[in-house]
């Protein structure tokens, strides 16, 4: 498989954690695509708008043969899939699946900003990717850069296990 594509992955409806395992599980049994890595879970506050419960999030780096907006194509019908309602801006979900970055890709179109226009600002994005890609180079800047610059408070740890997303009893 050909690019490389950076997903952040959350919710706070439900059982999130078990969402967006059941997303990468669809996203690894994709012909078009494979999990290479996925990020250790976290627990963050809501940002935005913030009088809602606390998130869980995580990011994974997926190997795929489609092209960016198949991509988003096929996270969209993963999150309709599990009933996702977009009801308001940074509002409570089950689960969200962005794409972070493609292959170093910069290009605005209409559905799809790359990089994530906003994730150099998101403590709750860059701590899970710094997981698994630290010295990924997004506007000009690694991964690590960036997150040195972002307000960590609230944000912990909720699973060290690597694999919490693949079997039922490692998560929490």
């Amino acid at each position: 498989m050909g690019s490389t594509a950076a997903l952040g992955l959350g919710g706070n409806i439900g059982d999130p954690p078990a969402a967006m395992a059941r997303a990468l599980q669809q996203l690894n049994r994709h012909p078009h695509c494979q999990v290479n890595a996925v990020s250790r879970l976290y627990k963050t506050p809501p940002w935005g708008k913030t009088d809602q419960a606390d998130f869980f999030n995580c990011c994974a780096l997926i190997q795929t043969d489609l092209q960016p907006e198949a991509l988003l194509d096929l996270c969209l019908e993963i999150e309709r899939d599990m009933k996702r309602v977009r009801i308001e801006r940074w509002g409570p979900r089950t689960i969200d699946i962005d794409i972070l970055s493609y292959d170093g890709l910069k290009t605005s179109m209409e559905r799809l900003q790359l990089p994530h226009p906003r994730m150099t600002e998101r403590a709750f994005v860059l701590m899970p990717l710094n997981d698994i890609a630290p010295l990924l180079e997004v506007a000009g800047r690694t991964v690590g850069d960036w997150l040195s610059q972002t307000e960590q408070e609230g944000i912990r740890v909720a699973s060290e296990n690597p694999d919490w997303w693949r079997e039922e009893s490692s998560r929490p």
